[in-house]
């Protein structure tokens, strides 16, 4: 019983699930030490398709996911940022460094796992500063993805020998078809190609799998990766789920055609490794470096092929949301909170597009989206109001229940986010529009940093709405410590732009006002979604006064 196959089923589910996790720690870390640097990379090294193939496989390999990839690459698709053709070639990149970070992870690294492990809890837990604990983030999870692998390569020893595995594997080495869907299925399940990688070339390497059962799961786990980022962009803009489709097309399609060249001809597969984990592994890289090599050159003629296939959809028209304020409940003040919450999302999510939308009219002026943007505003004005309204009619059946001061933090962030939306609706529309009257110019430093700038506040309001769903509190503090960090970027911003006024540059001279106005409205945007985060930390006791209390 000691080595039957319950236990054998228990100890390699746990071990697969520290896999898991240990690849989601090292990715989360490198998104929360490097995510706003990357997001900057990543938007500013499209100005050819190698450029941004190369730079989304670099990113990749960073943040240790293609999938990581795909939602920043989504989020510039849907805002204008980067073009489509810039996206699917930032994803075939990605693919192909996913593959590298799973051949990196299997490698004699793990022999440093104690000392990566030792240092990691060390600076996480010995150092004050975000970044620097993260970096303790990225070494434990590098330690505790090898440490998974061994326990892998452990669990998997006794099993090998068992002649109810070998049936089912042998099995799988005939109908590779059925290998490779099951293969897709678990990468999909468990969000994670790498993930699902290296445990098959593991499984491989103990035998487990014989060699071409592991080619095939592992073809299939490419096609759960591109699966895994089409079920994360289903809702998303037109543009943005053309790329995905081709990435899924492409990757999907072209891991079938591998798959069934490799099962109806005799290909020198031995040539890629001396085991089956090595011959596995080197076909996921050779795969998607030669499917990114191939069809670079015609990502073009692909999205073309795409925007026939998924036409761009007309807007919602204003007042398409129905209110979650039901007044049924005002009596019950758990549920009639709750409800004023939904709509404080549904606001937040509406100054998200907004705010995506309107950097584009600085670019170019279009009166149909500046007119959108005007009555959206009236929109949120008319939810805050009824919100407002709402939550001053909450009462409670229990005396000793106090509902004022939840119904006045909340009223609070309806009255933030009216403001927010008002900076973009009227003043950032308004700037836009005499830009666009007066024919004038950003010099292309002063765009780029308008362009930067704006992608931070974007990333601080879709952190707010996170707050204010969640309510957690380390995302509270994050948020706090954003706010700090973009008024001290805001500073910077301006003094570079006083310097170029210095240099006499005409273009910022033309439109130093604009671009000073855009700054400040950036900054109050801003402030108006970190505010979400106060009302939390108060109740914590994590504020001093109007900093954050040192942790």
């Amino acid at each position: 019983m000691e080595n039957g196959p319950l236990v054998f089923l228990v100890n390699m589910a746990a071990a697969a699930a520290l896999l898991i996790w240990a690849v989601r720690l090292v990715r989360t870390g490198f998104e929360r030490a490097l995510g706003g640097q990357l997001r900057l990379w990543l938007r500013r090294s499209t100005s050819n398709r190698v450029a941004a193939a190369a730079t989304g496989g670099a990113t990749a390999v960073l943040m240790q996911s293609s999938t990581a990839v795909a939602v920043l690459m989504a989020g510039f698709v849907s805002t204008g940022a980067i073009g489509s053709v810039a996206g699917l070639a930032i994803m075939l990149g990605a693919d192909v460094g996913s593959a590298v970070v799973a051949l990196l992870l299997n490698s004699r690294l793990a022999v440093l796992t104690p000392l990566l492990l030792l240092v990691g809890v060390l600076i996480f837990l010995r150092s004050g500063r975000r970044r620097v604990r993260q970096v303790g983030r990225i070494l434990i999870g590098l330690a505790l993805v090898f440490l998974s692998l061994d326990l892998i390569r452990e669990a998997s020893r006794p099993f090998t020998e068992s002649a109810g595995a070998e049936a089912v594997m042998l099995y799988l080495a005939q109908d590779m078809m059925s290998a490779f869907l099951i293969a897709a299925l678990f990468a999909w399940l468990v969000h994670s190609s790498v993930a699902a990688v290296l445990l098959f070339a593991t499984l491989a390497a103990q035998g487990l799998l014989p060699a071409d059962a592991a080619l095939a799961m592992v073809l299939g786990a490419n096609l759960g990766g591109s699966l895994i980022a089409l079920g994360l962009t289903l809702r998303s803009d037109a543009p943005v789920r053309r790329v995905v489709w081709c990435n899924l097309l492409v990757r999907g399609g072209g891991a079938a055609v591998i798959l069934y060249t490799l099962s109806a001809h005799d290909l020198p597969v031995a040539t890629l490794g001396a085991g089956p984990d090595q011959q596995a592994l080197h076909l996921h890289l050779l795969f998607n470096l030669c499917l990114m090599l191939v069809c670079l050159p015609f990502v073009g003629p692909l999205m073309k092929i795409a925007e026939r296939l998924l036409p761009d959809t007309p807007a919602a028209a204003d007042g398409a949301w129905r209110s979650a304020l039901d007044p049924a409940v005002l009596d019950q003040p758990r549920r009639a909170f709750g409800c004023a919450q939904r709509e404080l999302v549904e606001m937040g999510h509406r100054i998200e597009i907004m705010l995506r939308e309107v950097i584009g009219l600085f670019d170019r002026y279009d009166e149909t989206v500046a007119q959108r943007h005007r009555g959206e505003t009236r929109a949120i004005s008319r939810m805050s109001l009824d919100t407002r309204t709402y939550l001053s009619r909450v009462r409670s059946h229990d005396p000793k229940e106090d509902t004022g001061k939840r119904a006045f933090d909340l009223a609070g962030i309806a009255v933030n986010f009216e403001a927010g939306a008002d900076v973009i609706g009227r003043k950032l529309v308004r700037l836009a529009e005499l830009k666009d009257k007066e024919d004038l110019n950003f010099s292309a430093e002063g765009w780029r940093e308008l362009s930067d700038f704006h992608d931070v506040v974007l990333r601080n309001v879709q952190h707010g709405i996170s707050v204010l769903m969640s309510e957690d509190i380390g995302l509270a503090r994050e948020l706090v410590e954003q706010k700090e960090r973009v008024r001290d970027l805001e500073q910077r911003l301006q003094q570079r732009h006083l310097k170029r006024l210095r240099q006499g540059l005409a273009e910022t001279f033309e439109t130093s006002s604009i671009h000073i106005d855009i700054l400040r409205s950036l900054k109050t945007l801003n402030t108006s979604f970190a505010m979400i985060a106060y009302p939390l930390l108060e109740d914590r006791g994590e504020l001093l006064e109007s900093r954050l209390a040192s942790s």
